[in-house]
């Protein structure tokens, strides 16, 4: 499993790379994630979630954890009131390096 660094700069490259299909492979089938007040369960939700989403950039600042928990701070930037702003992703893997969990905070 990769370290929680290339981890971080993997997930937000897939992020936004035009194929979605390098995002929503990171995930396991069962994901959630929350969100700005919202939770989205199971991938084909996750897949609705994200393609409501403006384009963004990320920039990473800091990760933190182990392979299987870890948190990552980035300033989101975009077409969005308030941006940029800087919002925490919390993490949770399986033991195969598929997000399980994904808790997205101010």
């Amino acid at each position: 499993m990769q370290d929680v660094q290339e981890f971080a700069e993997e997930y937000f490259a897939a992020a936004t790379d035009p194929d979605r299909a390098r995002y929503f492979a990171l995930f396991d089938d069962d994901i959630v994630v929350h969100d700005d007040g919202h939770s989205h369960e199971g991938l084909r939700a996750v897949r609705r979630w994200r393609t409501e989403l403006p384009p963004v950039r990320y920039g990473l600042r800091d990760v933190r954890g182990t392979a299987t928990a870890c948190q990552a701070v980035a300033e989101v930037s975009g077409a969005f009131p308030g941006s940029p702003v800087t919002l925490r992703f919390t993490f949770e893997r399986d033991a195969q390096g598929k997000i399980t969990l994904l808790d997205i905070t101010p």
